[in-house]
């Protein structure tokens, strides 16, 4: 069983959580208990307004004092929640309240543990060139950001207006981090130095783009980056005296797991899943390579029109095979969602290691596009509960989100999507050792048993073909982001290996009525959420959940 550390407001709501969740009565004193389910979701109106942080001139306002008052007033939102009986709800209903005490758990773990707003200069990035492919973005992030994929460029005068609004917020919000930052994490810091520096470059490129648009935004983005070039530079002058632990140890990684992510392991059970996940990719990988020794090797695309084909035909080839094998129910809006996001050729050598694998089999990461019908789902055909209508806080959906899609690539390989051409297969097992060495990068930093250059050379040395390079964008950003947001490096693996438990019951519940059409459409209706909750809400299986709740107590 979990042994973790406990705070007042935790255990308040843990006990009344065993109530609401998995039945039996309040305990004897507790505040008087609400049983409408309107009363949660009133409530979650409340605490997503409450979650903003204060605005000051118009930035929002992380200063110690602020936070502190936040941080008092959190607690009372946590005892009005275990004011609420769920007991006698409707299983979906008992999920949506454990989703609210998982956001509220977030919270607290920010005040206790993270404190990005002190801790993590990349916490301070606002500018976002492209859109992440889950919910939310990856990672803590402040309030506003500046989402510059969201305009339609040339701008016209409104948006051109709106954008000069957001990029007054930069420079205000860059002398406030000054401040706030005064805690000494080594490795979030020079981390961030690099974050920083790539706002730097969002914003000169944003500068050419809309360049002539008119003088007033012209200026106000020369402003936002003679600001972030400052910040940078006091974050290097700074540097040298930051030389504390980024990781939040062993015994926070628990407690985050169990109570925010609602994941049902620990941290040593995830080193020996994603040990045994790395191994397995490895083997697997020589056998089919073994197997595929006189085939010829795999082609990358080499020109824009060969990309345009190939990836098109991927797109047509993956819809087809999901129609036609009957995986998935077909939405008009699912090609779509898939075909806008296909990018473009790059000549440039040597690639990230995403591109190393998609230009030489486009049709494997069309799979891993499963992100893509989710977003699409969720603006197309809005869940019914309002909590679970947008994206969670504290990235609580990344085992749902990033491990269908990283399942998606080895199920559609055994449902035969492969067939055709062996050598393709071999790369799903250079994806997964990928992911289970920086896995392992996320969890031994966090044990604070690793520095991050440690876990970057970790994750190089045990990716196969070379692909993953030291000194490319992908190992640095996918690092730095698992030290920012614990366990986020493992779920790829962990909310995989949860999603084929969960088919395996549904298969023994269903027997001759279970497909995996059924199964999928299932796992869609109930939102982008922790698995953990999805298993409860399908099968009526409550042991995870209670396992997690009684591992607060």
């Amino acid at each position: 069983m979990l042994r973790l550390p406990m705070t007042r407001s935790v255990v308040l709501v843990a006990v009344a959580s065993l109530a609401a969740g998995c039945g039996g009565e309040a305990p004897p004193g507790s505040p008087g208990r609400s049983a409408s389910y309107d009363a949660l979701t009133a409530l979650f109106a409340e605490w997503r307004a409450f979650h903003r942080p204060p605005l000051a001139d118009g930035v929002p306002d992380y200063s110690a004092r602020a936070m502190e008052a936040q941080y008092r007033e959190l607690r009372r939102y946590q005892e009005r929640l275990a004011a609420i009986d769920a007991s006698a709800w409707p299983i979906a209903q008992q999920v949506d309240y454990h989703l609210v005490r998982a956001e509220m758990n977030g919270l607290e773990f920010d005040h206790r543990v993270l404190r990005p707003w002190a801790r993590n200069p990349a916490f301070y990035v606002q500018v976002f060139s492209s859109q992440s492919d889950t919910p939310a973005h990856e990672g803590p992030h402040t309030y506003g950001a500046i989402e510059l994929w969201t305009y339609r460029f040339p701008l016209d005068s409104a948006a051109a207006a709106r954008l000069r609004a957001e990029l007054a917020t930069v420079p205000k919000l860059l002398q406030q981090a000054r401040t706030n930052l005064d805690e000494d994490p080594r490795d979030l810091w020079l981390a961030g130095i690099r974050a920083v520096a790539d706002q730097a470059s969002d914003l000169r490129a944003l500068a050419t783009r809309v360049a002539g648009t008119s003088p007033e935004l012209d200026r106000d983005i020369q402003r936002a980056i003679e600001a972030t070039d400052g910040f940078r530079a006091w974050l290097e002058a700074e540097a040298p005296s930051r030389t504390g632990r980024s990781g939040v140890g062993i015994d926070n990684y628990d407690w985050y797991l169990a109570n925010v992510h609602l994941v049902p392991y620990t941290w040593r059970d995830l080193v020996t899943i994603m040990q045994r996940e790395l191994a397995r990719a490895h083997a697997a990988l020589r056998l089919e390579e073994h197997r595929n020794r006189h085939l010829p090797p795999l082609v990358p695309v080499a020109s824009a029109a060969e990309h345009s084909r190939r990836f098109n035909a991927a797109v047509t080839e993956y819809m087809a095979f999901l129609r036609d094998r009957q995986i998935v129910s077909i939405r008009d809006y699912m090609d779509q969602a898939l075909r806008e996001r296909l990018g473009q050729f790059s000549p440039a050598e040597p690639r990230e290691f995403f591109s190393e694998v998609d230009y030489r089999a486009p049709v494997i990461m069309r799979t891993h596009g499963y992100h893509w019908f989710d977003l699409a789902r969720m603006a197309r055909e809005p869940h019914a509960s309002p909590i679970r209508r947008g994206a969670l806080l504290y990235n609580i959906f990344d085992t749902r989100a990033e491990g269908l899609a990283t399942g998606m690539e080895e199920m559609m390989m055994h449902a035969g999507l492969l067939d055709s051409r062996p050598r393709a297969r071999e790369l799903i097992w250079v994806l997964l050792a990928q992911r289970a060495a920086r896995a392992l990068g996320d969890l031994y930093m966090h044990a604070n048993q690793f520095t991050m250059d440690q876990a970057i050379k970790f994750a190089v040395e045990w990716t196969p073909r070379g692909w993953l390079r030291p000194d490319g964008s992908t190992v640095w950003g996918e690092q730095h982001l698992y030290l920012q947001q614990p366990s986020y490096g493992t779920s790829y693996i962990s909310g995989k290996i949860q999603i084929e438990q969960l088919m395996a019951v549904r298969a023994r519940q269903l027997g001759d009525d279970f497909s995996i059409k059924r199964f999928m459409d299932e796992l869609n209706a109930t939102g982008v959420i922790p698995v953990s909750l999805i298993r409860w809400e399908l099968t009526g299986q409550d042991d995870e959940i209670k396992a997690l709740l009684a591992a607060q107590r």
